[in-house]
């Protein structure tokens, strides 16, 4: 889930409401070092303290949200009662081993220019990744948009131009735009490579699992400005499970805590905002609108979990000329992960990295094993780098 795209995604329902200041406590908050407040932070965790009186399991959702808990500490602060596991929110994380190996036969062929976000560069698949295609002669570039990726496509019309489309519900509105963009301006040589995953239904998943731990969660604030948050009570209802719409940031994520656990703690299964200054109930309509015009729901394969039905977006046959896994003939490529990897259960909240015997030493942030630690973004790379090698 990339904040550095939350611009793009949400610049509608940023134009249509006003900005808000939030107010934690009686203080009034504006600025980002703000919401980075030690006082202000330790405050919410003393009522946090205060108000549980029992063991529970939250889940944050989105890897970002991981690194800021293990990054400020947030979870060593929190009282014993509360244990924090770590989602599947991550979208490199969940990318399927086989859409990486599809993505570098792609990016193989001579004909093709194939574009994607940097992080995804040095993904492996089975045996190689990005960078090493690259390094051979294949012509792989880092864009910034995929907007980027048509403009590439219109300056070289004598080669297919593949833009790589993972991402959450965050990354489909500029993903969709260049789609439509690419159709009004009768560019054939521009596909893109669909990974698109959606949170509602994996929390199905995870809370209908014989093996779930999970009482509570931490959505997260960027699907939500696009989405909004009103698919969530019924499941909220379902499960009996409350949730917040949490922010990035130690104040957001410690209030997102505090809602969750006074929920629990009365027994209320609702869906609370603690993002106001970015999430309404609604979301950003006029986005919505666009990715339903384009996209349609479809089973996707979420790396170290396996299919979740319809919880992925693919394009509607309109749109297929557009389809790069039809294009280039790929579908048939299937792999398998390392057994040595337990990604899958520490996506659904069930370990931590530390309960890996790969972890740090198989499995490192240079030679990923599985999903959580071939991403900035996911729990074992998150563990690594802070140094958290054992928790509560």
């Amino acid at each position: 889930m990339r904040r550095s795209n939350l611009q793009f995604a949400i610049w509608g329902l940023l134009r249509q409401s006003a900005p808000r200041n939030d107010t934690w406590n009686g203080n009034t908050v504006k600025y980002i070092s703000e919401y980075r407040d030690a006082k202000l932070v330790q405050g919410v965790i003393e009522e946090i303290k205060r108000v549980v009186t029992r063991p529970w399991v939250i889940m944050e959702i989105c890897g970002g949200q991981t690194h800021a808990i293990v990054r400020h500490g947030i979870d060593q602060l929190l009282p014993p009662e509360i244990e924090l596991v770590h989602g599947p929110g991550c979208p490199v994380c969940v990318t399927p081993l086989e859409l990486i190996d599809k993505a570098l036969a792609i990016a193989s062929r001579p004909d093709v220019i194939f574009t994607s976000y940097g992080d995804m560069l040095r993904v492996p698949g089975s045996g190689r990744d990005l960078f090493s295609v690259r390094a051979s002669g294949g012509d792989v570039r880092v864009v910034y948009s995929p907007l980027d990726a048509v403009k590439i496509a219109r300056q070289n019309p004598d080669k297919q131009v593949v833009f790589f489309a993972i991402g959450f519900e965050t990354t489909a509105p500029p993903n969709v735009m260049s789609v439509m963009q690419a159709k009004s301006l009768g560019v054939k040589n521009y596909s893109i490579l669909v990974s698109h995953v959606c949170v509602p239904p994996a929390l199905h998943a995870i809370l209908g699992s014989p093996q779930n731990r999970v009482q509570g969660f931490l959505l997260a604030g960027h699907v939500c400005a696009v989405m909004g948050y009103w698919e969530y009570p019924s499941l909220a209802e379902k499960y009996r499970v409350p949730m917040a719409v949490t922010g990035f940031e130690p104040l957001d994520i410690a209030q997102g805590i505090l809602m969750v656990t006074r929920a629990l703690e009365e027994n209320r299964a609702q869906v609370e905002n603690a993002y106001p200054r970015a999430v309404t109930f609604e979301g950003n309509q006029p986005a919505q609108a666009m990715i339903a015009k384009v996209f349609m729901p479809c089973d996707r394969k979420w790396r170290g979990i396996g299919t979740i039905p319809l919880s992925g977006w693919c394009l509607r046959p309109e749109f297929d000329e557009f389809n790069a896994e039809k294009r280039f003939d790929v579908g048939e490529i299937q792999t398998s992960e390392s057994p040595l990897c337990i990604a899958g259960q520490i996506l659904q909240g069930l370990s931590k990295p530390h309960d890996c015997r790969a972890f740090g030493a198989q499995c490192t942030p240079e030679h990923p094993l599985g999903a959580t630690m071939v991403s900035a973004e996911g729990a074992c790379a998150a563990y690594y780098q802070y140094g958290q090698r054992a928790s509560r």
